[in-house]
C-alpha cells in the first residue's frame, strides 16, 4: 500500500496556501507522515529563474518557453514524489500542480492538449481540490493581488474558464469558497480527503 497524492488548486489568492498548510496540520494530528509541496518549486536551479519571471515584466519569455519550464520544474520532482508516496509511504500535498500550468497557459491562447502533453507520465493526483469561486472579485480584491505578473483580473477569469475544462477528470472536487470562513472549507476539503488519507492499493496513475 503506498500514501495519497493530494492536491489543492484554486486561482491566485483563492486560499491555497491557507488550506494546504491546514490540510497538512490536520494530517499530521490525526498521526500521519505528510509532505507539502509547492508549485513552483522557487528553490531549484529552474524555480528560480520562473520567479524571476513572475515577480518581474521585464523579464521576457515567450509563452511556450515558459510553460515549459513550468512543466520542467515539476519533473525535476518526479522522482521525489514517487518516493514519498511509496518508499517513504509519506501523504504528499500539493500546492498547484500540472492542472494550473496548463490552466494558465491555455489561457494564453496556447492548445489544452499540447499544454499538458509536457506532463504526460507525471503520477497524477487520487484526489484534486478545486476552491471555486462564482464571483471572482473576491479573489481579485484580496490584499497582495497584483504583486505578480498574471494576478490580473481579466486574465484570471480566462483562467478559471480553462480549470473548468478539468471538472470531467475522475479525481477532481469543486468547493465552493464564497462567503464560506476558512473553518467551514477546510472542513469540506477534509470530507472529501477522508476516504483516500489511510492509503491506496493500487499503483500509481500517471497523466
Amino acid at each position: 500500500m503506498r500514501a495519497p497524492l493530494i492536491v489543492i488548486e484554486g486561482l491566485d489568492r483563492s486560499g491555497k496556501s491557507t488550506q494546504t498548510s491546514k490540510l497538512v496540520e490536520r494530517l499530521e494530528d490525526t498521526g500521519r507522515s505528510v509532505k507539502l509541496i509547492k508549485f513552483p518549486d522557487r528553490t531549484t536551479s529552474i524555480g528560480k529563474l520562473i520567479d524571476q519571471y513572475l515577480k518581474s515584466c521585464e523579464y521576457k519569455l515567450s509563452d511556450e518557453s515558459i510553460h515549459l519550464l513550468f512543466s520542467a520544474n515539476r519533473w525535476e520532482l518526479h522522482d521525489k514524489i514517487i518516493d514519498l508516496l511509496t518508499k517513504q509511504s509519506k501523504i504528499v500535498v500539493l500546492d498547484r500542480y500540472v492542472y494550473s500550468g496548463v490552466a494558465y497557459s491555455s489561457a494564453k491562447g496556447l492548445g489544452f492538449q499540447w499544454c499538458l502533453n509536457p506532463d504526460i507520465g507525471m503520477p497524477k493526483p487520487d484526489i484534486t481540490i478545486f476552491l471555486k469561486f462564482n464571483d471572482i472579485v473576491q479573489t481579485t480584491a484580496r490584499a497582495g493581488f497584483g504583486d505578480e505578473r498574471y494576478e490580473v483580473t481579466e486574465f484570471q477569469t480566462e483562467v478559471r474558464d480553462q480549470f473548468t475544462k478539468f471538472e470531467s477528470f475522475p479525481e477532481w472536487h469543486n468547493v465552493y469558497v464564497d462567503n464560506k470562513s476558512i473553518d467551514e472549507v477546510h472542513d469540506e476539503i477534509w470530507n472529501l480527503v477522508k476516504p483516500v488519507i489511510d492509503g491506496i492499493n493500487e499503483e500509481i496513475q500517471k497523466f
